[in-house]
């Protein structure tokens, strides 16, 4: 099966869901009138999309209406379509441009984090690249364990200490390998659960550091991973984790499993940071990048 028709399968919820009630809305209109956009308005709220980025998808919808001079209420659908695709702006890879790159992956424990990262680096591993992972959340044994599992899976190198080491200390001995073993990249695991936002931003510095000490100027991605699932929960803990750390893109777990996943929209819109990467199944190769064009086709269509 290709990358389409997983996502496409993958968004079948949202899609029945969310493409279900719109089309119900305005089948139940026979002109555009503010009512239908106060009721459309709505609609996007309860689909997951948010108070604000609905609102705002509503005015520009006014502005294409007013300015193409649109009257059937089933054109909507189509102007909807477009207004999505430019909100969700152009796609943003991962950024894969030095020897090593390295990727840290950050979020609360639950949300898929550890098995994401095993399917990041498998991806990662059939593209060519040499792959070391760093398993640095060291709060939690089952982490390590897990992520060992994982990596086997994959085919890569990993990187551990005992449970409780310092988290810091694992990265610095992953960046000595990945140096050693001229690795492509450096995947770290984070711990999922810390006291406050100063010591995830402690940690996270102090991590940066080391990475930046051992490869200058290599280049750095800051991935939150987040359960799909949760809902404008998982939007609100993006804006937690952002005051915290310079997140440069979003894996979304667990599309498959929600209807909920208006949220990239959302997430997009809302906090402007990319959703660089989504996970659409349980088998290790159900990761891919996240591609803005087929979103809205699989939602659409």
């Amino acid at each position: 099966m290709g990358f389409f028709e997983k996502l496409k399968n993958g968004l079948a919820k949202t899609k029945n869901s969310m493409m279900g009630r719109i089309e119900s809305l305005l089948h139940s209109f026979t002109k555009i009138d503010e009512d239908l956009f106060e009721e459309l308005e709505e609609t996007l709220i309860l689909c997951d999309i948010g108070v604000n980025t609905s609102v705002k998808i509503c005015d520009m919808l006014r502005d294409r209406v007013k300015r193409e001079g649109v009257k059937d209420p089933e054109q909507i659908k189509d102007l909807l379509k477009d207004v999505i695709t430019e909100m969700l702006g152009e796609d943003q890879p991962l950024d894969m441009s030095t020897t090593p790159s390295v990727i840290l992956v950050i979020g609360v424990n639950g949300v898929g984090k550890t098995t994401t990262i095993g399917k990041l680096a498998n991806r990662l591993h059939s593209d060519g690249k040499k792959v070391i992972v760093a398993a640095a959340d060291t709060f939690r044994a089952a982490a390590i364990d897990q992520l060992e599992v994982w990596t086997q899976r994959a085919g890569v190198d990993i990187i551990k200490h005992n449970e409780g080491s310092d988290p810091a200390s694992v990265v610095f001995d992953a960046m000595q390998a990945a140096k050693a073993r001229n690795a492509d990249v450096v995947i770290c695991d984070t711990a999922g659960r810390l006291h406050n936002k100063k010591n995830l931003m402690d940690e996270l510095k102090k991590i940066s550091r080391i990475v930046h000490q051992q490869a200058e100027g290599c280049a750095l991605e800051v991935l939150l991973a987040l359960d799909a699932t949760t809902g404008q929960n998982a939007v609100n803990q993006a804006k937690l984790f952002n005051e915290a750390a310079a997140i440069t893109g979003i894996i979304l777990t667990k599309l498959d499993g929600t209807a909920k996943g208006g949220i990239i929209i959302s997430i997009t819109d809302d906090l402007q940071i990319p959703v660089k990467l989504v996970t659409v199944g349980e088998q290790i190769d159900d990761l891919q990048p996240f591609v803005a064009r087929d979103f809205v086709e699989a939602l659409f269509e």
